[in-house]
């Protein structure tokens, strides 16, 4: 038995051994809870069009469009990084400069493994791309090694101005638009923030065990074991499936032969 079967069997052994399961109910009661608990996601779907709203209509600030960024042609500036378009999404990547693929941000890895198709962005005329806050010859090895395709640059030596104000070093998420030669800062956000970029949790949330984490309100006897996304060799829920200490997509990438050597000493 190959490897591959033997982690199927463990992982089906560990969904059978789930003691929290939801009550059995007939179709028309079941129907009815649902269309209960729909009418509460209709209100929260509507206030959430109201909040995007409201950040439609927030004031934006001045930002140094020729704020230095490093990308793979070499130095460029922030109002290049528009690619010509005329608003710009830019995640800021965390970086433990020096450290081995498998010590860099499980939650910059999560939210970044997402972003796979841009044209939907582009065809509204925004450009989304990954500021890494390391240097840019170490980090983009990190990039290649994930398989990644979006824009990637070091924002390192700017990154104190393009987050000035807010806590260095923590991933954020933020939106600019370009007027001419000119760039604004026109939101941000950080930490749950970033669950925009994500559709692994979003689908998560709708199973009925959820994320499966300890802070999540869930029934007595729910599987609530897992990390946030990263395997740690101390969990006992995820360890027979995949060996810890890694953020999760990291494996698969392993797997495909790929070296997560990123040119460090250490």
């Amino acid at each position: 038995m190959n490897d591959e079967s033997i982690n199927t069997k463990k992982l089906a052994h560990h969904v059978a051994d789930t003691s929290g399961m939801p009550k059995v109910v007939d179709r028309a009661i079941f129907q009815a809870q649902l269309e209960s608990l729909r009418d509460r996601e209709k209100v929260h779907t509507r206030e959430g069009d109201a909040i995007a709203a409201a950040r439609r209509r927030l004031p934006m600030v001045e930002v140094n469009a020729n704020l230095a960024l490093m990308g793979p042609d070499g130095p460029l500036s922030l109002l290049e990084a528009f690619e010509g378009r005329r608003q710009l999404i830019a995640y800021y990547f965390m970086w433990d400069t020096g450290r081995p693929a498998a010590e860099q941000c499980e939650g910059c890895t999560w939210v970044t493994t997402q972003i796979a198709e841009l044209s939907y962005l582009h065809s509204r005329n925004i450009t989304y791309a990954v500021f890494c806050q390391g240097p840019y010859d170490e980090s983009k090895r990190y990039h290649d090694f994930m398989d990644w395709h979006m824009p990637w640059y070091s924002a390192e030596d700017s990154v104190g101005q393009l987050l000035v104000g807010r806590e260095i070093g923590l991933f954020h998420l933020a939106c600019y638009l370009r007027d001419g030669d000119r760039v604004f800062e026109t939101y941000w956000t950080t930490r749950r923030g970033a669950e925009v970029l994500d559709y692994s949790y979003a689908l998560m949330d709708i199973t009925v065990f959820g994320r499966q984490e300890p802070w999540e309100d869930s029934p007595p006897g729910w599987p609530q074991q897992c990390t946030f996304t990263r395997t740690s060799s101390g969990s006992p829920t995820w360890q027979p499936v995949w060996p810890g200490g890694r953020p999760i997509a990291q494996w698969s990438r392993l797997e495909a032969g790929r070296s997560d050597d990123l040119g460090t000493d250490l």
